[in-house]
Formats: structure tokens, C-alpha cells, sequence
């Protein structure tokens, strides 16, 4: 476990924290805020967000930051661990009106030292296209409210893509926008393009074209993040029903699916390889999802409250191989690399792209990620190769069996292609809420482990109607502020009623959809600290520092172990 950084009470801010790595240290000069340094008021107000980008200029300081507090938009220059922070000289600020800025995305592809493009969603629905270095607004989108009038929940540029966007809305609906097009003066009228379980696309019916290109309407409730993937071809997709959806954002198909464990999903990422996705959300955990397999592979319990932020941090992630790189994807992907043009190298997905070789496994592999809460805490997890790679051979297997989960596998699965979770969760994974009936559940789980052989196919495309009738009485029994620590006692007998998710479509939990606890691996945090006052809003890993920003205003910067630079304010 990390040291502590401060005092011993448990309410104290941590100004520093301990991995493996070493020492992270907050920064105090590196803080940015508005100029007055005052706290936000933050009731009833839209999270935090924070948006970096590189200029590339000559100087060697060309990172930007831009971040939104109430009705104010703020646009810095970036002095990372190097300098300090000057607050009296903000680049743009912005004060709205009647609307407040709630997310923001700029475009990496077109930005220079003389002019950057930066999306702004807002909460009554519009999009502003501004320039932050040149002063200027170029267009609103939505202005009128006649295609959503619901909160902007999440925008981001399409990778590779110098004009496409994509805004998701509190609505449900999600729309892709060119920013060479207008958005008509009348409500958009649509003709249905593809639809599937619990999700419909639209195209925009006009003699000439206009925005949106695509309307997109997923899930139920609110649609709260979504993330391309690494290589810009998949969209991962969260939403207020507890969903998350993986898409081929080109050929609008959905990919897979999962079921938060309860509550909504409130904020997704990707591997930097794009293998894995990690959400969090309102049942206070985790989930590690593996996008090749379709399936949960692990639950990470260390908040105590609802999850508002994961990230995977590119920099520690780490492979150790001996053998040469090869591209690991069949013809297909390749050509798909080369028809849509997009850059999808770095470093990283480079080293980690054969990873599920099973002829030339890395001799290491282990990923970094972080999360942020409510409860103003932050977790870093590291997802190791036990987890990763369950299926070994049989004896080490057997070696890696957690006494604290099902003593066995059940009947008949020793030759299968997919183990059961517990056989080859490594014993210093502790099993903190693991059920009392774990060994009963074991053999009564003979039926959905079997079918875990055909759901990496069937649950590509699971049924996702099975939201529409989830589990009513469930939900009652777990509020959504709950802690996972009550939940193991209290539940432990409906959990185990797995015979009945054959027969009853509407119970989830204990399908591939929704595992039970005891069936995939607990992860507990390397480190878990609270941080900050207020409820934490973002996590952002950079190269030397870790980005970090709570409700009341303040974006913190913590160096990295050998990356502090002395300097003076």
C-alpha cells in the first residue's frame, strides 16, 4: 500500500501519495482557478471539465487549458510541472448567460500557435464553435434548440476528422455534425438508417444537406460519456440505464454490451491499445470490460460513492517482450487502417498490439488506470496479466485457485475455452465481499458458465431489452448512494438465483451481461486518497503530471516521481 502524504486523520486532504513508481507530489503553484482563487459555489451547477491541447509551437510551451466554472469558460496557457501558474492573465474568458458551458473538446488535427478550434456544449442544448487565441466565435449549432433541448452531456471531434463532431444530450439522442453545414432554420425531419436492441440511427431528410448528419438514439435516460476508441473506429457509449454499448461507428453495428452491476454508468475510457474498456457510474465500482472476449473481466471496490471519472494512464502502462512486432489484426483490419487514413500508432498500442497473440505473449503485461469520485477520492488500479490472461495451463491454474471463492470449477468446464474467473484469480485479490454461498453458487453456476463458451459471440448481440424490465425489486434494495460493502449480506440470496435467468429474461445479473461478484476477480486500489473538498470531476494522465479537478473550481497538478522541477512563483 502507498504512504500516506500529511497527517493520520482520515478526513485530511493528501498532498502527496506513494506507488511503485514513487513519490507524486500536488503542486501547489501549478493550480489553476479563476483569477480570484475563490472558491466555486458549486450548488446546481454543471461538473467541472477540462480540455488540453498542444500547439506545437516553437517555444516549447505550447499546452492549453481550458476549463468551465458556473457560467464562466476560462482559456490558460499551460505550465505543467515547469512553471507557475499565472491567473491574472487568462488567454480568453468567457462569461454566459441564460446557459451554462457544461463539456468541451479541441481539435488536435488543426490547432497552431496562431488559432485553435474548441467545442463548447451547454446546458440548455447548443454547441458553440469558438477560437480561443483569435477571440472569435465561428458558429452556434442548435441555436435554436430545434434539434435537442436537453443538456449537452459529452462532445468530442471524430478522430481524423477536421469538420465531423459528435454531441451527446441528456435526452438520450446523439448527434454527428459537419461544421461546414448549417442547421436549418425548421425541426429536423428523419428517416430511420438501422436499428437494434435498444438503439435506432436516423439520417436528416433534406433536399440539401444540413445538420445532423446522424441522429443516434441509445438506451434509456440520459447518455451520459461516450469514447472512440484508440483507432477511431468503435464508439463506447454510457448511459443512465446502466448500458454500456460498443459500436462500429462506421458501420453503425453494435459490437457488445454490458450491465452495470446497479445505477448508471456515468463515465467510460479505453486501453490505449483499445483491448479494454473501463466504466464507473452509480454502483460506486469499476468494471473492466474486455472488448475482444465481450465480457466483464474484472470489478475494481474502492469508492464510496458514485464514480465520476476513469482514465488509463498511457505512461505506466507497461509490456516487456523479446520478440519483433508484427501487426496482429487479420488483412480486413489492415485495410481498414489504410482506407480511413487515420493515424491509430502510438507507442504504446505499438507495443501492446499483439498482446493477445497467444504465440508470442508478452512476458509482462500490466495497465494503469485511475478513477475520481463523488466521494472526493482517487484510486489508481493496475490491471495485471492473472487477470488478463485467465486461460493458463491447467496445473498453474490450479496453483493461482483463491481459496476465498469457489473451491471448483464446475462439471465439464476443466476442457473449456473459458474458465471460471475464480480459478484463476491470483490469491492477493482479496475477496472483501465475496458471498457466504460462494461454493453452492459454483456448481449453480454450471449453466451461465457454459453459456460464457457462447456468449463472446451471443452477447456481441445480447438482448438489450432486457433493461425495459430489470430488475424492479433489485433496485429498490440497493439505493443508488450505497456503498458495495453493504451489498454482499444483504443480497446474497437473490444473487445466487441463477437458474432463473434462463427462464426470466429480465434478471441480468448473473448473465454475461452482469456477472455475480464472486464470478470475476476483485481488484482493490494501489492507492485511494482524498484529494480535494468538493466532489472530483476530472482525471487527466499526462506525460510528467496528473491532472486532477474538483466542483469548486480548482484544477491541481501532481508531478510524477523525477518529474518535479524546483522552481519559484
Amino acid at each position: 500500500m502507498a504512504t500516506e502524504g500529511g497527517g493520520k486523520e482520515m478526513n485530511e486532504i493528501k498532498t502527496q501519495f506513494t506507488t511503485r513508481e514513487g513519490l507524486y507530489k500536488l503542486l501547489p503553484h501549478s493550480e489553476y482557478s479563476r483569477p480570484n482563487r475563490v472558491p466555486f459555489n458549486s450548488q446546481g451547477s454543471n461538473p467541472v471539465r477540462v480540455s488540453f491541447v498542444n500547439l506545437n509551437d516553437q517555444s516549447g510551451n505550447g499546452d492549453r487549458l481550458c476549463f468551465n466554472v458556473g457560467r464562466e469558460l476560462y482559456f490558460y496557457i499551460y505550465k505543467g510541472v515547469r512553471k507557475a501558474a499565472d491567473l491574472s492573465k487568462p488567454i480568453d474568458k468567457r462569461i454566459y448567460k441564460g446557459t451554462q458551458p457544461t463539456c468541451h473538446d479541441f481539435s488536435h488535427l488543426t490547432a497552431t500557435a496562431e488559432s485553435v478550434s474548441l467545442l463548447v456544449g451547454f446546458s440548455a442544448g447548443q454547441v458553440q464553435l469558438i477560437d480561443p487565441i483569435k477571440k472569435e466565435t465561428s458558429k452556434l449549432f442548435n441555436e435554436e434548440r430545434l434539434i435537442d433541448k436537453s443538456r449537452v452531456t459529452c462532445v468530442k471531434w471524430v478522430p481524423g476528422s477536421e469538420s465531423l463532431f459528435l454531441v451527446a444530450h441528456s435526452s438520450g439522442n446523439m448527434y454527428l455534425y459537419n461544421v461546414e453545414h448549417a442547421c436549418g432554420t425548421t425541426a429536423p425531419h428523419y428517416q430511420l438508417l438501422k436499428q437494434g436492441e435498444s438503439f435506432a440511427v436516423h439520417t436528416c431528410k433534406s433536399k440539401s444537406t444540413r445538420n445532423p448528419l446522424l441522429k443516434w438514439t441509445v438506451g434509456e435516460g440520459a447518455l451520459n460519456e461516450f469514447a472512440f476508441s484508440p483507432d477511431g473506429k468503435f464508439l463506447a457509449c454510457v448511459s443512465q440505464d446502466g448500458f454500456l454499448r460498443v459500436f462500429n461507428f462506421d458501420s453503425v453495428e453494435l459490437h457488445g454490451t454490458m450491465k452495470s452491476y446497479f445505477g448508471g454508468l456515468l463515465c467510460v475510457c479505453w486501453s490505449p491499445d483499445g483491448k479494454y474498456i473501463v466504466t464507473g457510474g452509480e454502483d460506486d465500482l469499476v468494471t473492466v470490460w474486455s472488448f475482444g472476449d465481450c465480457r466483464v473481466i474484472a470489478r475494481g471496490h474502492g469508492h464510496k460513492s458514485w464514480v465520476s471519472v476513469v482514465a488509463f494512464d498511457p505512461y505506466t502502462t507497461s509490456v516487456e517482450e523479446s520478440d519483433p512486432m508484427e501487426f496482429s489484426g487479420s488483412d480486413e483490419d489492415f485495410q481498414d487502417l489504410l482506407h480511413f487514413g487515420r493515424d491509430r500508432a502510438n507507442s504504446t498500442q505499438s507495443r501492446l498490439s499483439k498482446r493477445n497473440s497467444t504465440e508470442s505473449r508478452p512476458v509482462s503485461v500490466t495497465y494503469r488506470f485511475g478513477s475520481v469520485g463523488q466521494d472526493t477520492q482517487l484510486c489508481l488500479w493496475d490491471l495485471t496479466e492473472d487477470i488478463l490472461f485467465p486461460h493458463q495451463p491447467l496445473s498453474r491454474a490450479r496453483t493461482h485457485t483463491n481459496v476465498m471463492n469457489a473451491t471448483s470449477p464446475p462439471a465439464g468446464s476443466t476442457g473449456n475455452s473459458v474458465t471460471t474467473p475464480g480459478n484463476s484469480a491470483p490469491p492477493p485479490l482479496p475477496r472483501s465481499n465475496s458471498l457466504p454461498h460462494s461454493a453452492v453458487s459454483s456448481t449453480g453456476s454450471k449453466g451461465s458458465i457454459a453459456d460464457g463458451a457462447i456468449a463472446s459471440g451471443v452477447s456481441k448481440f445480447a438482448t438489450l431489452s432486457l433493461h425495459d424490465r430489470k430488475d424492479r425489486h433489485h433496485e429498490k434494495d440497493h439505493k443508488r448512494n450505497h456503498s458495495m460493502g453493504h451489498i454482499s449480506s444483504k443480497s446474497s440470496d437473490k444473487l445466487n438465483l441463477v437458474t432463473k435467468t434462463k427462464t426470466d429474461p429480465a434478471k441480468t445479473l448473473g448473465t454475461p451481461l452482469c456477472p455475480r461478484m464472486e464470478d470475476v476477480p476483485l481488484l482493490e486500489p494501489l492507492i485511494c486518497k482524498k484529494i480535494a473538498h468538493e466532489r472530483l470531476t476530472v482525471l487527466i494522465f499526462l506525460e510528467d503530471c496528473i491532472v486532477t479537478a474538483c466542483q469548486e473550481g480548482f484544477i491541481c497538478t501532481w508531478g510524477r516521481p523525477g518529474k518535479v522541477v524546483s522552481f519559484n512563483p
